[in-house]
C-alpha cells in the first residue's frame, strides 16, 4: 500500500451518494484505517454509517482549525489572515489521519468527521462553504501514511466546484442513477474536473435491468467504473433494519470491491496537488480574500515547501 488515499462522492440529490460512501468506508476500513467526513450540507453520513453519536462540527471550529495548522508559519500572520485556501508552508503544523485536534467518532471500525448543518444564526447570511473550508485546510495539511483511506460525502451536484476542495482528492466517484438527469449531472461534473485534471470514475446506482447498464453506458462510455444493483439489504439498512457488508448481495460486494481496488490503484501526484492549491489561494485572493483580511495572499505560499513523503516524518 502507498500514500494515504482520499476520494470524494458526488451526484446528484437522491443519487444515493451517502449511502455510497457509508457502505465504501465501511469496506475500505477492512483494508486500512480510515478517516470518512461529512461535507454535505444535508448531514446523513453519520446516520448511513449507524453512529449513535455525533462528534463536534468541524464548522464550528475554523478560526482554532486555522490557530492550530498555521503552527509557526512566518508567511501567516495570524488565524484571521488564514483562508479556507491557505496552503501550509515551512513551520506550518502538518497532521496525520488520527490527529486527536480533530473531533471524530469512532463507528464501523473508521472514524467519522462532521462538518455540521446550518446553525439557526447561519440562515439567511452564511455560505457553507465557509464551514467545508474547514475539510479543505484539513486536507491540505494532511501528510501521507501508507495504507490509509478518506472518504468525504461532498454536496450535491456541481455546488462542489464553488470552492477548490473539488481538487483535494485522488480520485472522484460520481454516482449516476440510469436517468438523464443523472447523466446531465455526469456531462456537468465531468466538463468541470477536466478542466482541471480531476479524474472521475462513474459509478452506477439503483440498477434494475441491463437495460440500466446499458443506458449508462451509452452515456458515459468507459468512465463507468461499475455498478450497484437495487438492493433490498439497503434499504432495509435505511429503514434502520440491523446491517453488515455480509448483508448485500454478492454483485453488490464486488462493486465494493472494485471501487476499493480502482481507488488503490490509483497514482499519487504530490506536485499537482500543490500546484492546485497555490493555484485555487491565488484565485481565492484576488476574487475575495485579500479584500476580506486587507492583505496580499499571494505572499502566504511558500514555494520552498514540498508536498508528501518528503514532509511525512515526524
Amino acid at each position: 500500500m502507498g500514500d494515504t488515499v482520499r476520494v470524494a462522492f458526488v451526484g446528484k440529490g437522491g443519487s444515493g451518494k451517502t449511502t455510497l460512501s457509508s457502505l465504501f468506508a465501511r469496506y475500505a476500513a477492512q483494508r486500512g484505517p480510515l478517516v470518512a467526513v461529512d461535507a454535505d450540507i444535508n448531514q446523513h453520513l453519520g446516520l448511513a454509517l449507524g453512529a449513535t453519536a455525533t462528534p463536534e462540527p468541524l464548522g464550528t471550529m475554523v478560526a482554532e482549525i486555522k490557530d492550530y495548522l498555521r503552527g509557526d508559519n512566518p508567511l501567516i500572520r495570524d488565524a484571521a489572515s488564514m483562508v479556507k485556501t491557505t496552503p501550509p508552508g515551512r513551520g506550518s503544523r502538518l497532521v496525520r489521519l488520527d490527529d486527536p485536534f480533530f473531533p471524530s467518532t469512532q463507528v464501523e471500525g473508521l472514524s467519522l468527521m462532521v462538518t455540521g448543518p446550518f446553525a439557526e444564526d447561519d440562515l439567511g447570511v452564511a455560505c457553507y462553504h465557509s464551514k467545508i473550508g474547514a475539510v479543505e485546510l484539513y486536507l491540505n495539511h494532511l501528510v501521507d501514511g501508507p495504507g490509509e483511506y478518506v472518504v468525504v460525502d461532498m454536496t450535491a451536484g456541481a455546488d462542489s466546484f464553488a470552492s477548490g476542495l473539488f481538487t483535494r482528492f485522488d480520485l472522484t466517484f460520481l454516482v449516476a442513477e440510469p436517468t438523464r438527469q443523472g447523466v446531465s449531472v455526469y456531462r456537468q461534473y465531468q466538463e468541470y474536473a477536466a478542466d482541471f485534471d480531476v479524474p472521475v470514475a462513474v459509478v452506477g446506482n439503483k440498477i434494475q435491468s441491463p437495460d440500466d447498464v446499458r443506458f449508462l453506458r451509452d452515456h458515459v462510455g468507459e468512465d463507468l467504473l461499475t455498478w450497484f444493483e437495487h438492493s433490498r439489504a439497503v434499504r432495509g439498512m435505511e429503514q434502520g433494519m440491523p446491517f453488515t457488508l455480509a448483508d448485500l448481495e454478492p454483485a453488490n460486494r464486488r462493486a465494493l470491491a472494485t471501487l476499493a481496488d480502482r481507488l488503490d490503484a490509483q497514482p499519487k501526484d504530490w506536485e499537482k496537488f500543490g500546484r492546485q492549491a497555490a493555484e485555487f489561494h491565488l484565485r481565492n485572493a484576488l476574487a475575495w480574500a485579500n479584500r476580506a483580511t486587507g492583505e496580499d495572499l499571494a505572499a502566504q505560499i511558500d514555494p520552498g515547501f514540498v508536498y508528501g513523503p518528503a514532509v511525512a516524518a515526524p
